[in-house]
């Protein structure tokens, strides 16, 4: 299978490079390349790539604001940040917006190929530095990655699975309801999470406002991170 690939950077000569790496893999075809913001979600809406990969500061709209439009459409583009920066203030809205990996620009042209094709795969893929940076503030200030106070829980090292598989930090939530925060830790849209869970897609919107209601969380950010803290999302070597 093919997978169709979107560009948005500003900077023309890294845009250029961008699409010739891609346009050496085999299994990749670029179907767009945008300069910025606007054009980047226009594109996105014409072509619908399986993937766009999208640089945080371009004119007209932010990565995040790319991405948090993209997803909000729901139209299957899943998006993979390639940018310069890796600091707490670009990491975290990316996230927060949907965006399904995050890569920096030192990274080698073999892992950003990894990564769309893994991002096209429906999995969530960081740049090392970033998983560690998400993974310290999660555990150590839960407050800087989450607007909500989530239900006291003990932390992962000291709990256990329940017998009914819940685990006991699920702060209440039901099996299913765990089995979509799984799923969607693991960067799936609402689409495909309906789709893994064999239910409809209002079925997993409807799953996912219980679950922020009882977690008192804002947004699917903010529960991804609360994920990451109490072991509920898969953690990549």
């Amino acid at each position: 299978m093919t997978i169709r690939v979107l560009v948005a950077d500003d900077q023309a000569v890294v845009r250029d490079g961008v699409v010739l790496l891609l346009s050496s893999a085999d299994d990749m075809e670029v179907v767009g390349e945008a300069g910025d913001g606007h054009e980047a979600v226009r594109l996105a809406s014409e072509s619908r790539p399986d993937v766009a990969l999208v640089d945080l500061r371009m004119p007209g709209l932010t990565g995040a604001e790319v991405t948090a439009r993209v997803v909000a459409a729901d139209i299957g583009v899943r998006v993979l940040i390639l940018t310069t920066y890796a600091d707490d203030d670009a990491v975290m809205p990316a996230l927060r917006a949907g965006a399904s990996g995050y890569l920096t620009k030192d990274a080698t042209g073999e892992a950003v190929l990894a990564a769309v094709r893994d991002v096209a795969a429906g999995h969530t893929v960081l740049d090392p530095a970033v998983q560690r940076r998400l993974v310290e503030l999660v555990l150590n200030d839960p407050d800087s990655t989450a607007p909500g106070t989530a239900a006291p829980a003990p932390e992962p090292a000291t709990t256990s699975p329940s017998a009914s598989g819940t685990p006991p930090e699920a702060g209440g939530l039901t099996r299913r309801e765990v089995d979509v925060v799984r799923l969607v830790a693991q960067g799936l849209n609402n689409r495909q999470v309906a789709k893994e869970m064999v239910v409809s897609q209002a079925t997993v919107k409807t799953h996912l406002n219980h679950v922020l209601a009882k977690l008192a969380l804002e947004d699917r950010g903010s529960l991804i991170a609360w994920a990451w803290r109490y072991g509920l999302a898969e953690r990549t070597p």
